[in-house]
């Protein structure tokens, strides 16, 4: 089986291993269609590290992903509680919570202190021909989704999610600072949810582009621009000094959702802006409960995710992919591996 491997800093390698184990009970091997590179994998391909989690020895990335159930496992249940069959085509949630922790009692698996999460060291992703999975993160999806479709499932999740936390009203001035796949999503629902008017900022013309054709009232290349007193402002960058951009544009009284990852792992925010507008500040965790309404939303064609999709590589072509990520490619929105049929000798 073909496997790519993160080896170090922009050193990933195209491997061939053994085929996994059979899966156990609560479990599924499934043949995996495509995965998605997100900012969240270039941290680590491009440093080694995210957050305070560091690669320490050779990891496979990707955790934006679905597949085809090959093999199924003794009493294997779907997100939905529902027996898995072979044949089934799923998103997976990348997410394993425990279930059994305060956080998970309480609904909020994505805070679970003891979860583990497919393609963040030290459990690996998918960039395989065939992988294990937990049945319970598989959530069964309509024949007619194409695999990058599939596989963009987590990223709406990741928008939904900060969406949510930003308690959207209709009429409500909203601001999305970075324009790459999960900010366009964020601009996507807003514009679904009644917000407006909808401010887009971003440094790449194409990324603009697109925020506009998305819903966007109007777009800028650096924040704040004009866009000011604004209800939500989402910051979905590198969470730079972008943080204290979206501080500058919310009005008082006004919430900030931080979804962006910064590579120092810094806050830098002014300390006075926030606190003499009485800012309330909102860090969002990945997603939870979130795959039922990102296929429906799909299904119902009110968010097409193939859109975003502008750049197809194979498994043997994921370095370049990772590349031209990492260099801001021009017309680069999202980049999709296709790695369906890449099981090797």
């Amino acid at each position: 089986m073909q496997v790519v491997r993160l080896h170090g800093p922009k050193d990933l390698r195209l491997e061939t291993t053994l085929e996994p184990l059979p899966p156990g009970p609560g479990q599924v091997l499934i043949a995996v269609g495509a995965v998605g590179v997100c900012g969240s994998d270039l941290h680590m391909y491009e440093t080694g590290k995210i957050g305070t989690t560091a690669v320490e020895t050779p990891l496979v990335l990707g955790h934006e992903f679905g597949g085809t159930v090959l093999r199924v496992g003794p009493g294997a249940l779907d997100g939905y509680a529902q027996p898995l069959r072979a044949g089934q085509r799923v998103a997976v949630d990348p997410q394993v919570a425990c279930g059994h922790c305060r956080q998970c009692q309480e609904g909020h698996p994505n805070l679970c202190p003891r979860h583990r999460f497919y393609g963040v060291w030290p459990d690996d992703g998918a960039l395989r021909g065939w992988m294990v999975v937990e049945s319970r993160n598989c959530f069964p999806v309509p024949q007619a989704f194409s695999d990058a479709t599939v596989a963009l499932l987590e990223t709406l999740g990741v928008a939904i999610h900060a969406v949510d936390l930003g308690k959207l009203r209709v009429a409500e001035g909203v601001g999305v600072i970075g324009c790459g796949p999960v900010g366009l999503l964020i601009l996507r629902l807003a514009k679904l949810a009644g917000a407006g008017p909808l401010y887009a900022f971003d440094p790449l013309p194409w990324r603009r582009e697109k925020a506009l054709e998305l819903g966007a009232d109007a777009a800028f290349e650096r924040a704040p621009g004009p866009a000011a007193d604004l209800d939500v402002v989402f910051e979905a960058a590198w969470a730079n000094e972008s943080v204290q951009q979206a501080a500058e544009m919310a009005r008082p009284g006004g919430r900030l959702v931080l979804v962006g990852i910064p590579s120092d792992d810094r806050l830098y925010l002014q300390h006075s802006t926030a606190r003499r507008k009485g800012l309330s500040l909102i860090m969002a965790r990945r997603m939870k409960h979130t795959y039922p309404r990102a296929i429906r939303l799909v299904e119902s064609g009110q968010v097409d995710l193939e859109g975003l999709v502008s750049h197809r590589f194979s498994l043997e072509q994921t370095p370049q992919a990772y590349a031209a990520n990492a260099a801001y490619t021009p017309g680069l929105l999202k980049a999709v591996i296709e790695v369906a049929g890449a099981t090797g000798d």
